[in-house]
């Protein structure tokens, strides 16, 4: 077990991976990531020296594919340590992060992205958008997400949205062969058709989160709220919305007439951020059946259940 200095006096912090992290590494990522999930308290003790870092705590539930460390630089500033697994997905998260420069989203401050480590700046980790009314929460959602739509960089290395629902697609027809998928069928097809149809119109290209939702948005000082942990790409407004869409889906399964409830959330949403909401509609609706397939093949029936009712009410 890898430990680190206490800020301010003696004795250690131990830097064990935060149970959720375990779980969702061991369930997720198979071999690799246990390999992963052994090496990384010794590497988490290696950054914070080598940056000079003084710990003063694993912040915890922490991310699903990350570890969160509460630090003090050099100079007595607050800041977070992030290391996290490095997939696809993450990959260029801190060049999404830098490309923002604290616009809309937490800033970065240094980063080794090939180990996945970043030194990011302290927000209120235990407060985000869950923790407002969601009439409220939805309103402070949009007009975060619309500062971080931004023309990218010339040369940028994020994947399209093209390209990545390309892969998720493939997933999609894999998994529409197993026995247990026999009974959603129909929705995979239906969100494969819809994937093709919104595809093959011309659509913008602006950088995207790929990842929003309440709980990625974080109370600040210098800002209310900022966005954390991007899965960045780029393409149309529509298919980053589509993830708040489906946001709080189990209040939503819970009130009268769920599937109305449904699409007011995506006329709403379309009509305050200028979103087609037709168009916001199709991407809610792919992005939701692949999400709950995804969860149904990882063994996460409930969350799979959830999403793919949810996806049958647009």
């Amino acid at each position: 077990m890898a430990s680190a200095p206490q800020p301010g006096g003696p004795g250690t912090i131990p830097l064990d991976p935060p149970d959720r992290l375990v779980r969702t590494i061991g369930a997720w990522e198979g071999d690799s990531g246990r390999e992963w999930l052994a090496a990384l308290p010794g590497r988490v003790a290696d950054t914070l020296e080598r940056w000079e870092l003084r710990p003063e705590r694993v912040f915890t539930p922490g991310g699903q594919i990350s570890m969160i460390v509460l630090v003090r630089t050099a100079d007595g500033t607050p800041a977070v340590l992030k290391l996290g697994m490095v997939t696809p997905e993450t990959e260029h998260e801190h060049a999404a992060l830098a490309h923002w420069d604290g616009r809309g989203a937490v800033r970065l401050l240094r980063a080794e992205p090939a180990q996945g480590a970043m030194l990011l700046e302290r927000l209120q980790g235990e407060v985000s958008l869950r923790s407002l009314p969601e009439p409220k929460a939805m309103l402070e959602a949009t007009a975060t997400l619309q500062r971080l739509w931004v023309a990218p960089a010339e040369g940028h290395p994020f994947t399209s949205v093209a390209d990545c629902t390309a892969g998720l697609a493939g997933h999609l027809r894999e998994r529409r062969e197993q026995p247990w998928a026999a009974e959603v069928r129909p929705l995979i097809d239906e969100a494969l058709a819809l994937r093709e149809q919104l595809l093959a119109t011309p659509a913008e290209d602006v950088l995207l989160h790929g990842d929003y939702h309440h709980g990625n948005v974080l109370a600040a000082e210098r800002s209310p709220w900022l966005a954390i942990d991007p899965k960045p790409l780029v393409g149309e407004r529509a298919y980053d919305l589509a993830w708040l869409v489906r946001d709080r889906v189990e209040t939503l399964a819970a009130s009268p007439g769920p599937q109305a409830a449904a699409r007011r959330r995506v006329a709403k949403l379309g009509a305050a951020l200028d979103v087609d909401p037709e168009r916001l509609r199709g991407w809610s609706h792919f992005r939701a059946v692949e999400a709950g397939v995804w969860s149904l093949s990882v063994g996460d029936s409930q969350a799979g259940e959830l999403l793919l009712e949810f996806a049958s009410w647009l």
